[in-house]
């Protein structure tokens, strides 16, 4: 199991040593959450953060740059020149973007690519996504706003994912985020998630390194 605590929950005033001491706590990925207050009703950070992040962090440092924005395919070249690692872009804006396209541009720009997909789409619908994908993400709250709780009605979405996988033969990664802690943990790894997103149950926690350790 991947633990990627969620940079949207750290200290913005001391973003660089929160990074840091996420990865010093055992964290396995850093999670960027890129909301542009458009397509979800807030706004975070963009690309310049990211890049400081990065300029933060070892070399090997794994950013994970999740885009809840309008126009992934016009942006995402910002966020390769950052210096993530992994771009997901989010399903729900099929019709509007060229997801295949995009996620193609992503690939051949030397990173990993994936899909989100919000709690009130159809999981149905990123199937045909999969051969062309590094990850899945599956929202368990509503995108936005950190401190939610957690959906346990997604679950089914990623035991659908999960089966998908084996009965194709595909090794991407599903990813939960939203409302998890070491109590969720277990049923997301059940259902067949491989890696969670943690805000505020890393960063807020009394002690992060055992916090990451209990969901581990």
């Amino acid at each position: 199991m991947l633990i990627a605590p969620s940079m949207l929950a750290c200290d913005f005033r001391r973003i660089g040593e929160e990074a840091r001491r996420a990865l010093d706590a055992g964290a396995d990925w850093l999670h960027l959450d890129v909301m542009d207050g458009s397509f979800v009703d807030n706004i975070s950070f963009g690309p310049d953060i990211c890049g400081a992040i990065r300029k933060s962090v070892p070399e090997g440092a794994y950013l994970d740059a999740h885009l809840m924005i309008d126009a992934p395919d016009h942006y995402y070249p910002r966020f390769v020149k950052a210096g993530v690692n992994m771009i997901s872009i989010h399903l729900e804006r099929e019709g509007a973007v060229d997801l295949h396209a995009t996620l193609a541009a992503i690939r051949a720009a030397g990173l990993h690519c994936g899909l989100a997909v919000n709690p009130a789409t159809p999981v149905e619908g990123a199937l045909p996504y999969l051969e062309e994908v590094d990850m899945v993400l599956v929202m368990s709250v509503v995108p936005g706003f950190g401190g939610q709780s957690f959906m346990a009605e997604v679950l089914d979405k990623v035991r659908v994912l999960a089966e998908e996988r084996a009965k194709r033969g595909l090794s991407f990664i599903i990813q939960m985020d939203g409302g998890i802690g070491p109590a969720q943990a277990p049923l997301c790894r059940e259902a067949g998630a491989d890696c969670l997103v943690a805000g505020s149950s890393t960063f807020k926690a009394p002690d992060m390194a055992a916090a990451i350790a209990a969901m581990k």
